[in-house]
Order: C-alpha cells, then structure tokens, then sequence
C-alpha cells in the first residue's frame, strides 16, 4: 500500500462528504482525485514511494460509503450493458435478444461442463496479477441490461463518464514507456500525468451507442490503460453475440485483450476521454 496516496484520501474524503451530502461514495471519491491531480507535489511523492516500493498506489478502501447508483452495480451480473442511445427501440430489441441467446447458450455449455472440467481453461489467458476474484459459482446472468430512457444520465455519455458513474477511481502508476519513447506531452490523467494514470474498478461496462443501431456492436470500456499511450477508458467494438463469451473470460477466466501490445482502441472515443478529463467538476 502506498501510505502517502491513502494518507491524502483519509484526510480530504471526510471533509468532501461534509460539504456535498447526498453525493455518494464515487463522486465524493472523485473530487478528492480532482484536488490530487492538482497538486504536482504530492503526485510526486506518491509516484516515487510507488517506485521505489515496486508497488501501486492502487484504490484507496479506507471508506465504504454507499453511493446512489449502487443499486444498479450491486449485482451477480459480471458486466453492464449501458443503453446510451434511445433512437431505434427496433434496433435494440434485436440487440437485446443476440446477446441474451448468446448468454442463453453460453451458460448452458459452462454448466454441462463443470461437472468434468472444473478447473480446466481451453481459453489462452495472461494472468492479471491483482485482478479482482470473482465467485467460484456460475452466475445465472453473465451481463446485466441498464436501459432507463427516462433517465438522461445516461444518453449519449462516454466512455470516462460511464467508468465514474458505475465505477470507482483509483490511481496507479503508469505504464513503463518503451526504450526511446517519450513521455507524452501535453500530459493528461488517463495516460500519464507525473507517472500515474487514473483508473477504475468495478463492473465491466459496455456502451451501446448510436452506431449500436446499425452495426449490434457496443464498445468495451477499460478500467485502465495498456501498453504506454493508452488511456483510461479506451474502447473497442463487439458484437452482441461476442460480448458474453468475453465477459466471461476476462472476468472469471482473466484473459486479457491487448491486441498483442497494438494500440487498436477507437481514437475517436479516446480523444472524447481526454478533453474530458481535463473539464471535470
């Protein structure tokens, strides 16, 4: 643990649930990354202690406050579907109905199996070193379904507002650039900023769009950045009938899509995280 990082959260939080009653746990936690990344001196304490300990900032898990939108994430469900666009009720039903056969009949082969197979994995994996366990137990649903259109704090978001809305921030140190690479400039939280890197934990979230329409493909969020360039909430496209397979083996499998250390996420989407990174609050 990084006494110095949860040092700075256990001294602001308190004061951020004070003047904001009502927020909740994930915004109260992002106003206090907010005031962090203001601060280039701290960042640099934290950043060094990381290094010099080969450890990682990490979340900060000193409070358990609950938050308004815990009644979505407080689920057995291993990701959210997030309906963001509310134009073709036609083209969703039809979305709704690949992935939920597709879910159908992936649980049915995970359950036929376990039986004879439990503890085998066919699925060529890299093992995630602090990936979040989940439970041994199949779950009856593998994706979970938000698509509330009365409810604007959904329409249209990106993929940034989407990690804070369901997820919870943390920090980490940052990717090693590669020999002869530069840092980038100008910097920017979602990928470098003093060496670290916000990220998110929680629920795998999903975003179907606009394009969800026309394509039945919804963009994977990541909670944090790849290789050295990536950011924090990057994304890349699968269709409905490939978002519960991979659900499930990033989630109970840790497989990891990295694209053999390539840098494919959508760039337009990653452009849409960083200016917004830079005018929160």
């Amino acid at each position: 643990m990084n006494d110095k990082f949860h040092g700075f959260f256990a001294d602001r939080y308190p004061n951020m649930r004070s003047r904001f009653p009502g927020e909740g746990r994930r915004r109260w936690r992002l106003r206090v990354m907010e005031e962090l990344w203001l601060e280039p001196e701290t960042l640099a304490e934290i950043a060094s202690a990381a290094l010099s300990s080969q450890d990682t900032p990490g979340d900060a898990l000193h409070e358990n406050d609950d938050d308004p939108l815990d009644e979505i994430t407080d689920c057995e469900e291993l990701g959210l579907v997030v309906r963001t666009d509310f134009s073709n009720d036609d083209a969703w039903n039809m979305f709704i109905s690949k992935l939920q056969g597709a879910e159908k009949e992936l649980l049915s082969t995970i359950q036929a199996e376990e039986p004879t197979n439990q503890g085998d994995n066919d699925v060529e994996v890299e093992e995630a070193g602090e990936a979040d366990s989940e439970s041994d137990a199949t779950p009856d649903h593998i994706i979970k379904i938000i698509a509330n259109a009365r409810n604007p704090l959904f329409n249209n978001i990106s993929n940034l507002t989407g990690l804070r809305l369901l997820n919870d921030v943390g920090i980490r140190l940052t990717p090693s650039p590669p020999t002869g690479t530069k840092r980038i400039s100008p910097s920017n939280r979602l990928i470098d900023r003093n060496n670290l890197q916000e990220i998110y934990s929680g629920k795998t979230i999903w975003i179907y769009d606009r394009q969800s329409n026309v394509d039945e493909s919804v963009r994977l969020v990541s909670q944090h950045g790849d290789v050295y360039g990536t950011a924090t909430g990057d994304s890349w496209r699968a269709r409905a009938s490939h978002v519960p397979e991979l659900q499930f083996n990033t989630s109970a499998c840790n497989m990891k899509i990295n694209f053999g250390g390539l840098d494919r996420w959508d760039y337009p989407e990653r452009l849409r995280n960083l200016k917004e990174a830079e005018h929160q609050q």
